[in-house]
């Protein structure tokens, strides 16, 4: 019987544990939304998920945009044409810049968790954004947005 007990203890406990999901994000020069782009641009995640960022063509990195994170987050600095993953713990909002094409509007969203308690603050940083990268930002948040 406490063999059983115990199984049964065990087969709970691994139910109840979440399997954390990893979301793949492309570097690329050219994509289907046009050029120096992250395929996807918007991810949705969970705390706990991870983020692997993929250069797929040279010249490419993945990093935080100052005002763009939820205020506990840790800062994403992937270095150039590293392949980086990032674990996302904080629930909110995530800007993400590829450093040399940021204004050239090479910048994704994540969106994690459904407090996003860090909205306001992340479009008002995305609204200062240089070059393309503002209108690419609001074009995110318009689909982050779209889909709640």
């Amino acid at each position: 019987m406490a063999v059983g007990l115990a199984a049964l203890a065990g087969l709970a406990a691994s139910a109840a544990t979440v399997v954390a999901e990893e979301h793949v994000v492309e570097m690329l020069n050219r994509g289907d939304s046009g050029i120096m782009v992250f395929e996807p641009a918007l991810v949705r995640a969970m705390p706990g998920d991870t983020v692997r960022f993929v250069p797929v063509d040279p010249s490419h990195n993945a990093a935080s945009v100052e005002g763009m994170m939820p205020p506990e987050a840790e800062t994403l600095a992937g270095g150039m044409n590293e392949e980086v993953v990032y674990t996302v713990e904080q629930q909110g909002v995530y800007g993400i810049h590829c450093t040399p094409h940021y204004a050239m509007g090479m910048v994704a969203l994540i969106q994690v968790g459904d407090d996003l308690s860090n909205l306001a603050e992340a479009k008002a940083a995305a609204a200062k954004a240089p070059g393309r990268a503002k209108k690419a930002f609001a074009g995110l948040f318009d689909e982050l947005q779209a889909t709640e």
